[in-house]
């Protein structure tokens, strides 16, 4: 990736990263699917009208909006519904240290199902290293409620699952011309027609209590920063960058969300952020084919050392 897809990347992380802040205290006060509903239809009226307020409109090929539709139900109402409904049952802590296991996904996912983003033991090592580096970050005690509430556990691993599948899936958007904004906005249009009937069904929101400010707040940071921002970069980057390398803000959401602490907040760092930062930096560069690279390349100035030195001797 070159500097304009990194600079993308750590922008998508710090969205996502208060994604999962804004989350726990939507469901604080409202069921999953309706935070679902809210989060993806906030995000389409805002993106349809951008995308008619800069000239543009929306396609009019049903092959186009048929992907739409798939995209918005494996990139977000299957996932969203996972995770909001499994931070119910755990702390946000776990629940990113298992979403950070989506590039682990993706490099399985990508190596049998495309034919350009092989799998290999660098990439493998990569995804070790990341996740461990999460795991180093938030902490250890993160870990301390794993192997409890198991289902919930399940549904946050199986979101990870989906968003791989749904970024190896949405490269085909690239082939159909589809601009990025174009893109965003008819996911998240699909997706709000799909989980329309679900909260009906289900939440029957016309039963629940008026949210207070703080969930409405909530609300329309999901689905404005988290969501419709973000997706736009989310297609731009996957338009060059490819679904593994664009699932590395897995890695980076806990270091954006660490350092926005520290800045805004005043927080701390600790020791072990600064471990955890090194171990997701060098889990990058292997992802990324720059460590492995430099390696080879150090190898081969020392052979060529060798080599030079023994003809000097003789």
């Amino acid at each position: 990736m070159g500097a304009s897809e990194w600079f993308l990347l750590l922008a998508l992380s710090v969205l996502w990263g208060g994604a999962f802040f804004f989350g726990k205290v939507a469901v604080g006060e409202l069921p999953p699917l309706t935070v679902v509903l809210g989060r993806v239809s906030l995000a389409a009226v805002a993106l349809v009208a951008v995308v008619h307020a800069l000239g543009g409109r929306m396609p009019r090929d049903l092959r186009v909006w048929g992907a739409f539709l798939v995209m918005g139900a494996i990139n977000n109402v299957i996932p969203f519904s996972l995770i909001f409904w499994g931070q119910t049952q755990i702390a946000s802590g776990l629940a990113s240290i298992l979403n950070a296991t989506t590039p682990l996904f993706a490099v399985v996912f990508a190596h049998v199902l495309t034919r350009d983003e092989r799998m290999t033991p660098a990439r493998l090592v990569g995804v070790a290293v990341g996740i461990g580096g999460v795991v180093a970050m938030i902490g250890p005690q993160a870990l301390d409620g794993l192997g409890t509430d198991v289902l919930a556990q399940a549904a946050c691993l199986g979101a990870s699952a989906v968003y791989a599948l749904a970024g190896i899936y949405g490269r085909r958007f690239k082939a159909m011309g589809v601009p990025p904004l174009v893109i965003a906005a008819g996911q998240v249009t699909c997706s709000s027609v799909l989980m329309l009937p679900l909260v009906l069904l289900v939440d029957r929101p016309w039963t629940l209590a008026m949210p207070s400010p703080a969930a409405w707040g909530a609300l329309v940071g999901l689905a404005l920063a988290c969501t419709a921002l973000a997706y736009v970069i989310f297609f731009r980057v996957l338009a060059t960058a490819g679904a593994t390398n664009l699932l590395l803000v897995t890695f980076l959401i806990p270091v954006s969300a660490i350092l926005l602490g520290t800045l805004v907040l005043g927080e701390r760092l600790e020791p072990r952020h600064f471990v955890g930062m090194a171990l997701i930096a060098l889990g990058l560069a292997a992802i990324d084919g720059r460590l492995p690279a430099a390696l080879r390349s150090l190898a081969g100035w020392g052979a060529g050392a060798r080599a030079t030195g023994g003809q000097g001797e003789e």
